[in-house]
């Protein structure tokens, strides 16, 4: 099968394309820089069948003409959001970048001479905005802060997709742990005995390893049938707290010292009131019951993972 990958080179989308090339599939990433794309993700890969399209980050000119019936489109485009403080130029790129991904997509459904087999487009559990500790699956409804407007946006730049025709799987990413990402920001101070719980350490973490993060998006793709939201989020349920315990266990260093609230907001403001100090109980209700089975479930699991593979 071929599979186009937009933001494959990042995070996720260069761990989903060496998934996928080691399963068989033919991989087509868009990019401003196409010649470079099978150079960069093609170490160790001899064989696998990686190409690069020319993308203008609006449209679907340059890579639509790879879209056949028996192709996928998965769409992670976008901004990082917790990459610093929140200006207001910084929420127009979060926003716009994701808006943008989407529009290209749909561009590419007009200028393709088939419709795709499915298209994965990504969100993220911030869909639901700031919850307690209930458990929330996918029937919830969005929440009503920034992140929440975002998510929604993000997922309705591809709703259209459906009514053409075109199975469409919406992914609600929670934290994904691995070699890179939120992980490797976190770990200096943790290495250093000076980690602990942010604010009062009550906010749940949903979180997911890597592996399960590309696996359950293979695993979308490859299973007719499945449709609408899926949170990818591990099973088990781990507040703030839980999550410094055992990151502190899993390097061998205390982790204690909490993150005051008001240093965070002080530090990067809204960003932090979202992203760091807000959280949801997100469940994979859906994933579960279509039957992917999880790697690495725990929290004690995806750590001792992610950590080996640094």
């Amino acid at each position: 099968m071929r599979i186009i990958i937009l933001g494959g080179t990042g995070f996720v989308g260069t761990a989903l394309t060496r998934l996928l090339v080691s399963r068989g599939h033919e991989v087509v990433i868009p990019s401003r820089r196409p010649e470079k794309v099978a150079a960069l993700l093609g170490v160790g890969l001899p064989h696998a069948r990686i190409v690069g399209a020319p993308f203008d980050g609006k449209t679907g000119a340059g890579w639509a003409d790879f879209i056949t019936p028996d192709t996928a489109i998965v769409n992670l485009a976008g901004e990082n959001i917790a990459a610093g403080r929140w200006t207001p130029e910084v929420k127009a790129r979060i926003e716009g970048s994701r808006l943008a991904a989407g529009a290209a997509v749909m561009d590419a459904l007009k200028r393709a001479d088939a419709l795709p087999a499915v298209l994965v487009q990504a969100s993220a559990v911030g869909f639901y905005g700031a919850r307690g500790t209930e458990p929330v699956d996918e029937s919830a409804g969005p929440g009503d802060n920034f992140l929440a407007h975002v998510a929604t946006g993000w997922e309705a730049s591809t709703r259209g997709a459906e009514e053409l025709g075109v199975r469409r799987a919406v992914i609600r990413t929670s934290m994904v742990l691995g070699k890179g990402g939120a992980l490797e920001k976190m770990l200096p101070p943790f290495r250093l005995g000076l980690g602990g719980p942010l604010g009062n350490g009550r906010q749940m973490v949903p979180f997911i390893h890597l592996d399960d993060e590309a696996g359950a998006i293979a695993f979308l793709i490859e299973t007719p049938g499945l449709s609408g939201p899926f949170n990818l989020a591990a099973p088990q349920a781990v507040d703030s707290r839980d999550f410094a315990e055992a990151l502190g266990r899993a390097l061998g260093r205390p982790a204690f010292l909490p993150a005051p609230a008001f240093a965070l907001k002080l530090l990067l403001g809204q960003m932090a009131e979202e992203v760091l100090l807000s959280g949801v109980n997100a469940v994979p209700a859906r994933l579960l019951a279509a039957g992917y089975r999880f790697r690495h479930p725990t929290l004690a699991g995806a750590l001792e993972a992610a950590l080996a593979a640094g």
